[in-house]
């Protein structure tokens, strides 16, 4: 019933630029903060970026001033865009809906099935 279904991913040359995507589905969009994450092969999985329901957004230090999230609340999606790219950029990347417990319930989170990016040359 709930989906992330993240797309954008691919293969792109060092200091080149992606747009990901992800849509959700089956939740109530503006309640969840979105968060995109990545694992690269090997190493534990990692926050990436992060916007709350008011537009707030946070970022990794590896990515701050290369990567922007925005989020469309009335496409209940939420994107990321990644410019001048590096190899340690390379990642599964995975989309994050993420709601801690309140007045509508409980806490609850939802991962999509990741989208690979792959920066080489």
């Amino acid at each position: 019933q709930v989906q992330l279904v993240e797309s954008g991913g691919g293969l792109v040359q060092p200091g080149g630029s992606l747009r990901l995507s992800c849509v959700a589905s089956g939740i109530i969009f503006t309640r969840y903060t979105m968060n995109w994450y990545r694992q690269a092969s090997g190493k534990q999985r990692e926050l990436v970026a992060a916007i709350s329901s008011g537009g707030s957004t946070n970022y990794a230090d590896s990515v701050k001033g290369r990567f922007t999230i925005s989020r469309d609340n009335a496409k209940n999606t939420v994107s990321l865009q990644m410019n001048s790219l590096r190899l340690e950029d390379t990642a599964v990347y995975y989309c994050n809906a993420r709601t801690t417990s309140g007045p509508s319930g409980p806490a609850r989170s939802y991962w999509g099935q990741g989208t690979q990016v792959t920066v080489s040359s």
